[in-house]
């Protein structure tokens, strides 16, 4: 299926790595030209070398994205250097475990500077670029936002604000002919989710008790099912007239009955 995404520029956040790195590969494959914005870890690292090898159009801008200059000077430097985005999946952030009463008034708000803030940072810098492509925004939350999960704070609050967000841009940016959309994982495995299992004890066990709740083929969500929701939802063509929507991609984890499971 060819999505119309030939050649037009797509900045995906944290998109060396878990989730990311699967929007990035789908978009890639639609043929777009994709910049990751992140921090260079030893998995960004590899990732993008393997980009480089399949001489895939796939940059990397680093960035620490909880500093909203750096966000600015990143946007700039990828429109001077590629031209303007067309796309921007706002993915990178971390469930910090910052809670009500374990956390502080002062790791919340670091909590939200890395979950929240920077999404609408890049949004607000990038929409010159988005309004003269008529572009497209989609937002990675989580069901978190939508179910709570106890002792993640910041984190939840920060995925609830995004869905509000993504309502909210969609409606401001009618005029503009730019759409606005949210894709909301469940269980899905990344490395982050596997260095959390890993800290349970038998982590094994604890992944079967949580695939045995996923409706859907008691499995985790792939995240390259989580890739081509979020690529569908930046097509010009397929996507066209779809916009303020929360697609959630989860095996019916969070709405099918309980006794299904």
């Amino acid at each position: 299926m060819d999505l119309d995404l030939n050649n037009k520029l797509i900045v995906v956040t944290g998109g060396g790595a878990g989730i990311g790195a699967g929007i990035t590969r789908a978009c890639l494959a639609e043929g777009a030209r994709v910049i990751v914005v992140g921090r260079p870890s030893e998995n960004v690292k590899q990732f993008m070398t393997e980009m480089r090898l399949a001489n895939l159009r796939c940059e990397l801008v680093e960035a620490h994205l909880e500093d909203t200059d750096r966000c600015r000077s990143a946007i700039a430097e990828i429109e001077s250097a590629h031209g303007d985005i067309y796309g921007l999946v706002n993915n990178a952030g971390v469930n910090d475990g910052v809670g009500l009463e374990s956390g502080s008034v002062e790791r919340f708000i670091e909590s939200l500077n890395k979950n929240l803030i920077h999404y609408y940072a890049l949004a607000h810098y990038a929409l010159p670029s988005l309004k003269r492509t008529q572009g497209s925004i989609v937002n990675i939350s989580s069901k978190v936002a939508l179910t709570g999960q106890g002792g993640t704070s910041g984190y939840a609050a920060s995925k609830g604000a995004q869905l509000a967000l993504t309502r909210e841009w969609a409606a401001e940016l009618l005029p503009f002919n730019i759409r606005v959309n949210a894709v909301l994982p469940a269980e899905v495995m990344t490395p982050l989710y596997r260095r959390w299992l890993d800290t349970l004890g038998d982590a094994e066990e604890r992944l079967k008790s949580i695939t045995s709740k996923i409706p859907l083929g008691r499995r985790m969500t792939l995240s390259s099912e989580i890739a081509s929701a979020a690529v569908f939802l930046l097509s010009p063509t397929h996507s066209a007239h779809t916009t303020g929507q929360h697609l959630i991609v989860d095996g019916g984890y969070v709405h099918l009955d309980r006794a299904l499971t």
